[in-house]
């Protein structure tokens, strides 16, 4: 990750000793480490789940059964697009109105 050597630890050490004293040093180094740990585990969880879906990703075009079907079917599923502007249909067809009558 960083390419810091004994020296720079023993520098970076010396520093903080000096800056936060011998009483909150230790605190301090408990709470870097539990940041350390979650941040590990942040990343370890996302990385985790983008794996599992790319592998999934890959299984749904690897298979024989949905090449050709996989882009109709999500566009029947999902239904027909209305253009923007347009009112909302209801399950007869017809336009809705806001007043409520007809005529």
């Amino acid at each position: 990750m960083f390419d810091i050597g004994f020296q720079e630890l023993v520098v970076i050490f010396i520093v903080a000793l000096l800056v936060f004293g011998p009483e909150k040093l230790p605190e301090i180094g408990k709470t870097l480490g539990r940041w350390m740990i979650e941040i590990r585990r942040g990343i370890q969880n996302a990385k985790s789940q983008m794996d599992s879906e790319f592998e999934e990703m890959e299984k749904r075009r690897a298979s024989p059964d949905n090449e050709a079907g996989s882009v109709k079917d999500t566009k029947q599923s999902e239904g027909p697009a209305a253009p923007e502007g347009t009112e909302k249909r209801d399950e007869s067809g017809s336009a809705g109105r806001a007043s409520g009558g007809e005529g």
